[in-house]
Formats: structure tokens, sequence, C-alpha cells
């Protein structure tokens, strides 16, 4: 880095003595002496503890839909943190936002909170699998669905490791996954009707759930194929297997009613978090109430924090913009000219690639002109995309270090923002070697 990184290496240092990596998500540990570490976020914008500004594109992951340290979003938390916050009962502002969700998200009749994506999706696989009487899964390669030991199969193994498209094997995502869980998990290629077709009629009567992204939010922003999820949804209606859409990136981002009001595709459940709150821990999941109903019906789900106060009147201050604002059509408009003036500059510069997800949630692969899975964005230019990513940090542009992982915007991104963003990446392009 040319940037002064003198504090954020010996925060480094400090922190490598007293957690793993010297973060508390290995998603964060960019390397020795180029992992930041932040000092404040305000609006589009984050500083490190050197003091250095970037225009972030991270946006926490994506929860960040309308600005870090929003103001009418921290005024509501502010308010209701004073009137406490625990307390192991039900309050009103709650069920407030559980019916906020249910007005904005087409297939949500009832809803259930949780505190992140990994709770959410484990909730709602096990409320499919009591649904259902059965047990097998079926994920996609490449999709990101939490930190539990069902879902974190094929997720970032190498591709080579999968074995043939048309007979995957499924790989764990770490060790300490227990080896009996292969049992009951079935990962497929991303866009490939046919194999799931052909999967599901040798094993269809054992599957109790789909789970999938709308769109690979964790790997590079692949989005599905004309037709796929109607697909999917089709072949979970003649199975009898629930289909859980996993809206942790999409909800709320893509469009007020996610990726179900922008494909016009109902799941059975959905799963939610990030954008939900700006920032603030809450998830929910949600769907078809007879579904649903089995929570405390021989269904357990809990957890003390599920109803923080903090997450739920940030859910329900973050919300009420989004139904009073165009904060989406504003995201998209930016996006948009972003995605277009990205694009023509790698094109000026003759570098095959191509652009992937929405204007609110994006990504572009290097070396490729087409990716429709995750075994074809693995053919992608990995190395020089990350020194593409290294020297923007250092103009003052924070994308993030993983190539799998998109751009976000927010509401609070300007047109100047874009400016910058464009002429950065236009110096970045002609300084950096392919």
């Amino acid at each position: 880095m040319k940037i002064p990184w003198q504090n954020n290496n010996k925060l480094q240092e400090r922190a490598f003595k007293v957690m793993p990596l010297g973060v508390n998500s290995n998603f964060r540990f960019w390397g020795d002496g180029i992992t930041p570490y932040m000092k404040e976020a305000k609006g589009a914008y984050l500083w490190d503890v050197d003091g250095n500004k970037y225009i972030d594109y991270r946006m926490a992951f994506g929860p960040i839909i309308l600005g870090h340290a929003y103001d009418e979003v921290n005024a509501k938390v502010k308010e209701e943190i004073d009137r406490g916050t625990m307390a192991a009962m039900t309050y009103e502002l709650e069920i407030e936002v559980a019916e906020k969700i249910v007005r904005m998200c087409p297939s949500v009749e009832m809803v259930r909170f949780a505190c992140s994506g990994t709770e959410a999706t484990l909730h709602a696989i096990r409320v499919a699998r009591a649904y259902t009487g059965r047990e097998k899964i079926i994920k996609f390669e490449g999709c990101y669905h939490g930190m539990h030991d069902y879902t974190l199969w094929s997720t970032y193994a190498p591709t080579e490791s999968y074995g043939h498209v048309r007979n995957p094997i499924s790989v764990p995502a770490s060790s300490g996954i227990p080896q009996q869980l292969n049992e009951l998990i079935i990962t497929l290629p991303f866009n490939e009707p046919d194999i799931l077709k052909r999967t599901l009629a040798s094993f269809g009567d054992q599957v109790a759930t789909i789970i999938t992204e709308p769109c690979m939010g964790n790997c590079g922003g692949i989005t599905p194929q004309n037709g796929f999820l109607n697909v999917i949804r089709e072949q979970c209606d003649k199975y009898g297997i629930v289909l859980i859409l996993d809206e942790v990136k999409t909800g709320f981002r893509i469009a007020n009613g996610g990726a179900q009001e922008y494909y016009g595709i109902k799941p059975d459940l959905a799963t939610y978090a990030k954008a939900l709150a700006n920032g603030y821990p809450l998830a929910a999941f949600g769907g078809k109430k007879d579904i649903m109903s089995t929570i405390g019906h021989g269904v357990a789900q809990g957890g003390t924090f599920t109803n923080n106060k903090p997450g739920v009147a940030a859910a329900w201050a973050t919300l009420t913009v989004l139904e009073r604002e165009p904060v989406i059509k504003t995201i998209e408009k930016r996006g948009q000219r972003l995605m277009d003036g990205l694009c023509k500059i790698l094109t000026e510069e003759s570098i095959p690639h191509c652009m992937n997800g929405y204007p609110s949630m994006f990504s572009f692969a290097i070396g490729v002109e087409k990716i429709t899975d995750q075994r074809s964005w693995n053919l992608s230019e990995k190395k020089y995309f990350l020194d593409l990513v290294e020297a923007m940090v250092d103009r003052g542009v924070m994308t993030d270090h993983d190539p799998r992982e998109p751009w976000f915007l927010c509401y609070s991104h300007s047109e100047a923002d874009i400016d910058t963003t464009l002429n950065v990446f236009r110096d970045t392009i002609k300084s950096v070697k392919r």
C-alpha cells in the first residue's frame, strides 16, 4: 500500500495476539499488511485508523442500503434503546416490523426474527424438514447460506474437486464439518435445469428443501438464466419440496420486495438479513402460513437476542424509508451508470470481461465473456482482479478483496462518487499490468 498504513499495521499486530487472523470473520482478513481496520463510517464513506478516506463499495458485505450511520435509523435506535434493550417479551415495534415485511414481500404470510443470516437459513431448513418429514437438502455450487454445517458445502473449494458437472461431488468448505452430513446434502451446478430435473427423478421423494440464492451473491453476482428459478419452483411443486429462497443479500436491495418481486417468483420460505436493518443485527425468515405454523407445534425456534431492540428499531426505520422514498430507483440509476462506465473502460482497454448482477450489487469477471455458475466463474482471472482492487484501495475506492464478493451501492452514494470511482478505475486500469 502506498497510502499511510502505520496504524492499520500496528492494530493488526495487536489483533493477531488475541484473535485468529486478527479478525472476527475469515472474510475480513486480506493478508499481512493489507488488512484494513476501520475507525468510522458515514454515508457512502469510511475512514481507516490512519485517517484515510474511502468511497465504500463493500457496504459491510451488503447490509448498508441507506448509508453508514444513517441519521433516521440511528435516531430510531437511540429512541428505543432508552426504553430498554431486552426483556424476554414481545413488544409492539417488532410486530410492526413483521407487518412491514409481510406487506413488502409477496410470499411472506408469517415471519420470525433471528440475529444473522446464518441463523435464518438454519431455522428455515429445520422448518422445511419438519413440514415435509424428509431430511435431504439440495443446494447449488458456489451459493453461500451461512456458516452452519448443513449448507457449507461446495461453496469455496476449488471447482476441480467438485467432480463431473453431471455427477457432482459435495465438498465441505471447512474442516470440522461431520462427513456424515454428506448423506443429507446434494450439491448441483447453478443454472443447469436438466441436471436438477434428472437428480430429482432419482431423489425427489427424499428431498425436504431446495435452498438457493436468486443471484449468486457470494460468487461474482451470477444471475439466474431465464426460467431457471421457475424450473426450481415447478420441480418443488412436483415433488412436494419446500423452496427456500435465500434473500439475505437480495432482500430489500434489488427491489422493496426482493427477488420475489423482481422475478415474480413465490418461494415457500424466504430468508432475510443484511439490508433489512441497514447494518444493525437482525435477520428474519418467513413464508406460507401453513409451513410457518409448524413452529411452536413440535418445531423449536428461538434465541435470546432474536428481538434485540437495536436491530428491530433499525429495521423499522430502514423499511419505513424504503417504503417512503425512491431508494431502490436511485441506487439503480447510479449503479447502472457505474456498471456501464466500468464496462466501457474495460472494453476500451481491450480487456475481456463480463458484468454480472444488478445495479445495487454487481461484479465483473475478467478474462471471460460469460459466466453462469461457479465452475465457469473459476476460469476468470482472480490475480489481476485482486491487483486492481489493491490499487483502487490505494486510490481511495474501497471494494472487497475477494473477487467473489459484489460491489454494493447505497442510497448515500452520489453522482460525484460515481464520477470519482470511474476516474480512479480508469487510472488503475492504465497503471496495473495484466
